[in-house]
């Protein structure tokens, strides 16, 4: 059955998709050759003989598969690393997150009453200064002092 592009073209204009996205139902050619104008397009579109096809779109599987691994801590090698040290975590963003911990556990040590007002201020200036490298060296600081203040 030839010279269904006109048909075809007008299907395209009412479905609002290109040309190649219009479905014909390959058993009513007849009826599709003989319709003219928009309004029996709508006609065939409403019965289900002209139809859009979905467009395809892009799997977003693999991608999601791949990110999961990434959270795990896998494909981060250093074959896939672009960018120094500094650049993928910032120096800046490494000291937000030590010294605030820090002062959280300094604040957890004044309230359960191992640091008094003096020596929490001395902790928190030395930990402002950058002198604990981490929780683990700070809290066994605090604790000795602790220990020397209750020996006197």
């Amino acid at each position: 059955m030839a010279g269904l592009t006109n048909q075809k073209r007008l299907a395209s204009k009412i479905l609002g998709v290109g040309i190649s996205r219009v479905w014909l139902d390959p058993d009513k050619l007849e009826d599709i050759a003989n319709v003219i104008t928009r309004e029996d397009i709508r006609g065939l579109v409403e019965a289900g003989t002209i139809k859009r096809i979905q467009s395809n779109g892009v799997s977003r599987g693999r991608a999601k598969e791949r990110d999961l691994k990434r959270e795990k801590g896998h494909r981060k090698g250093h074959g896939r690393r672009r960018g120094a040290k500094g650049a993928r975590t910032p120096k800046k963003a490494l000291w937000i997150r030590r010294i605030r911990a820090q002062r959280k556990k300094l604040k957890a040590l004044r309230s359960d009453n191992t640091l008094d007002r003096k020596v929490y201020r001395k902790m928190y200036r030395k930990a402002k200064g950058g002198v604990y490298r981490n929780i683990a060296v700070l809290t066994s600081e605090a604790h000795a002092l602790a220990a020397s203040r209750e020996e006197q």
